[in-house]
């Protein structure tokens, strides 16, 4: 009884750290690419590839049919033996009996079906399309889970920043009250500092169910289940110096349209798109087959008489099929797959260019949220000093309380802007790892 509690309370022992254990983003994301489902259906896409690439090599395989048939001729035809052979009347006669029964197994081998031997260069490429949909899915779960790990630091921030102020209200509403207690202070000043130590708790309450819905929405993209508790680490931000800018985008100086997998996939199509333009090619030149038979045949005007006077029979052969007219439509067939290959090439030249654009754009926005969020960055610490200042000479009754709830509010916009750029710099990190093509790179660098 002692060993069946002790080991039940190691595995709560076990249960309780991994639930208090804080996952760092790359965790986040290791755990995301093993555990949502939508891997499980990439990965059976994949499967599903290999089992259509044995599909397409089975038909250059022998097949084996086994066929029986039993017939009744409820009328049994007659021919006729025109007068002259026999007599000088026509003769009818019939060369088969009420009941026929038949069975006949065959084996038929392709020898030679040039459409089969094209059709078959596309298992490569329709196994490259389903392995690059799945390394695609991985990028867009790298992503999201990236998205909403930088929502829950951000909101993580603004909380702690709108605590911080409602600390400051909370000390300046107890000064005030005891100073209106002494006549020293007015009613209404007390009721100003009220005023906005309710506005910070109700801004307190929006932000704790942000940051509430922001968990959620991050368990959502990372599979995990709703009902657990998941701890994440405090996340520190990179944040380059203004002088380190150039550095930080050296690897972006060029841009590779290749390292995107929708480029790649489009590549792929286009390969799948020549090789199905060359099957239809060759559905014009001649098909060779062998094959080989097998059976049993018998005749009786009883049922049981044409099953027990089976004889068997067999045969083997060749067939060639010769393709000659087919009202065109090869020629129509082969049109389509000749446009929808050029329509194909032209699109990738679109998305070379758009895909370029992507990166021109989120490189742009990158460097334009570096500088604001080093200019933000500079003017909370402004916002900081002025309000300390402003709090010092309130105290010593040298301004008033307007100009301390003014420099408290331009202290609370600087943080908000701050919030906002910080926020925007991180989107705009991902962003330009996601139009680079290097979100794997960019999860293997945590």
């Amino acid at each position: 009884m002692k060993k069946y509690l002790f080991l039940i309370l190691i595995t709560a022992l076990s249960v309780s750290a991994r639930a208090q254990e804080r996952l760092s983003l790359k965790q986040c994301i290791d755990y995301g690419l093993k555990h949502h489902r939508s891997t499980i259906v990439y990965r059976n896409d994949q499967d599903a590839a290999q089992f259509k690439a044995k599909e397409a090599k089975a038909a250059y395989l022998p097949t084996v049919n086994i066929n029986g048939s039993i017939d009744d001729n409820l009328k049994v035809q007659q021919s006729v033996i025109p007068a002259g052979v026999f007599g000088p009347t026509d003769i009818k006669v019939a060369f088969t009996k009420k009941f026929n029964s038949n069975v006949v197994a065959q084996v038929d081998q392709t020898i030679f079906d040039q459409s089969l031997i094209t059709g078959l260069k596309a298992n490569k490429f329709a196994q490259q399309q389903a392995q690059l949909n799945s390394e695609q899915n991985d990028e867009t779960i790298i992503y999201n889970i990236s998205n909403a790990y930088y929502q829950i630091f951000v909101y993580r921030q603004q909380l702690a920043l709108l605590q911080s102020n409602r600390e400051t209200y909370q000390q300046q509403l107890n000064i005030s009250k005891l100073q209106l207690e002494k006549g020293v202070a007015i009613e209404s000043d007390v009721n100003k500092i009220q005023v906005n130590y309710n506005n910070t708790s109700s801004q307190i309450l929006a932000a704790e169910s942000d940051l509430e819905l922001s968990q959620n929405q991050l368990k959502n993209v990372m599979g995990y289940s709703l009902s657990d508790t998941l701890q994440i680490q405090n996340f520190v931000p990179d944040e380059p110096a203004a002088d380190q800018t150039q550095i930080m985008f050296r690897d972006f100086a060029s841009f590779n349209a290749a390292n995107r997998i929708d480029y790649r996939l489009s590549e792929v199509n286009i390969a799948l798109l020549d090789i199905d333009q060359a099957r239809i090619r060759a559905t014009a030149l001649p098909k060779l087959t062998a094959y080989a038979k097998y059976g049993y045949i018998g005749f009786g005007d009883k049922l049981n008489e044409s099953i027990s006077g089976l004889s068997d029979y067999s045969a083997v052969g060749i067939k060639l099929a010769i393709p000659v007219f087919d009202g065109f439509k090869r020629n129509a067939q082969y049109n389509q797959a000749r446009i929808k290959q050029v329509n194909a090439r032209e699109n990738l030249k679109l998305d070379q260019e758009t895909f370029h654009l992507e990166f021109d754009n989120a490189r742009t926005k990158l460097i334009k949220a570096q500088s604001s969020l080093d200019n933000d960055k500079r003017n909370i610490g402004l916002a900081e000093s002025v309000f300390k200042s402003t709090d010092l000479q309130y105290q010593k009754g040298v301004t008033g309380l307007t100009d301390w709830l003014n420099s408290q509010y331009s202290l609370k916009e600087a943080q908000s802007n701050y919030l906002n750029s910080l926020y925007n710099f991180l989107i705009a990190k991902i962003d330009l790892e996601k139009a680079n093509g290097t979100l794997k790179t960019f999860h293997n660098s945590l």
